[in-house]
């Protein structure tokens, strides 16, 4: 028996995290058996409302991912300032609206009417673009004067240093604007609690507004930057700096912009997810970015970082985790952090290289 357990080449090691693993995964199908089994605990709308919730927070982790994701397939280092720099970009929009809801419309004859209500979409729009490129400025100068000085230094000099920076960055953001909670200024358009009702079973359920314009918003996103890495030659230039940087570099790529373009995607994208989230959620502080930003980074893991497409379905898969993993466990809707959390110890035990990534080269990791 030893014999044929040898031969297989799987290490005792190994036979003990697949035997933690079974026992966990037991466990988990035994608690969702008993909590669907408990009639009466959760009616059909009730399930309904946990999915939009984590189809939307879920699309918001994906694109904070998807920065992770970037840098690290270029740079192999985890930028831990990320969500800082979403968090800079809800600021950004933040300021815009408040803008625009100052201003009253020129020519509507009602001087409470403002450019947010008299022009929702333009004003929108605007925000979220003034958000993104503020972050995208943010991503862009952390690689020149953060990470760029430390590229030819040890893999742990940098992550250091992103690690000041987020500290840096939460610091400056309470100094400019203050340690009070702000409140996203929505168009009437998106008025926060608004939306169309949806009938389920005998009940019916609200989509929102906000969350449906967020979650169409990501999926846009996303599929923009799939056809740009996949498509422009940009993209290309990207995955052959992934791959090897003496190679691109011998065949004409400039290195040096091409990482600075990559920090500058990844923070545009950081941007709009920090705008989705304070017209999503409302409230938001120097804090924001702080705690969805572990989260993206525990989605990337998940979904396999360095891999886009993992970083998209990680994110997915980690905002509908948390938002039905409570109900389905039978804990306290206040653990959803724990789970997300035991969700990154597991898979960095269990399979480190996340649902689609695969195993990296000896001199990548």
């Amino acid at each position: 028996m030893i014999k044929k357990f040898q031969n297989l080449n799987i290490t005792w090691g190994t036979a003990l995290r697949y035997i933690a693993g079974l026992i966990v995964a037991v466990y988990l199908l035994w608690r969702i058996l008993q909590t669907t089994s408990i009639q009466g605990s959760y009616g059909p709308d009730t399930w309904m409302r946990f999915l939009i919730t984590g189809l939307v927070i879920g699309g918001i982790y994906s694109l904070i991912a998807i920065g992770y994701t970037l840098v690290y397939g270029i740079l192999f280092m985890i930028n831990f300032a990320h969500g800082e720099v979403m968090m800079l970009g809800t600021f950004a929009g933040y300021f815009v609206l408040e803008a625009f809801a100052a201003i009253s419309a020129p020519g509507s004859g009602d001087q409470s009417l403002s450019l947010l209500n008299a022009y929702p979409f333009p004003a929108l729009v605007i925000t979220f673009f003034v958000g993104a490129s503020v972050s995208a400025l943010i991503g862009y100068l952390l690689e020149k004067i953060a990470y760029r000085p430390l590229r030819g230094a040890q893999r742990l000099i940098p992550l250091i240093s992103a690690i000041g920076a987020s500290i840096f960055l939460q610091n400056a953001a309470q100094l400019l604007f203050g340690p009070q909670r702000r409140q996203y200024t929505n168009p009437d358009l998106l008025w926060r609690g608004t939306g169309w009702m949806i009938p389920v079973g005998e009940k019916s359920v609200m989509l929102t507004y906000t969350g449906t314009f967020s979650f169409i918003l990501s999926i846009l996103l996303m599929a923009g930057l799939l056809i740009l890495v996949k498509k422009t030659r940009l993209g290309k230039s990207m995955r052959a700096v992934a791959e090897n940087k003496q190679a691109a570099a011998l065949m004409g790529i400039d290195v040096d912009a091409v990482i600075s373009k990559t920090f500058i995607i990844s923070g545009f994208l950081a941007g709009a997810a920090g705008v989705m989230w304070g017209i999503h959620n409302g409230l938001f502080n120097h804090y924001v970015g702080f705690i969805p930003g572990i989260k993206a980074f525990t989605a990337a893991v998940l979904g396999g970082v360095g891999n886009i497409p993992g970083a998209m379905v990680g994110g997915m898969l980690l905002g509908l985790l948390e938002s039905l993993g409570p109900a389905i466990l039978g804990i306290d809707f206040q653990l959803k952090d724990v789970i997300a959390f035991t969700i990154l110890i597991l898979v960095l035990i269990f399979r480190p290289s996340g649902l689609l990534g695969e195993t990296l080269k000896e001199d990548k990791v």
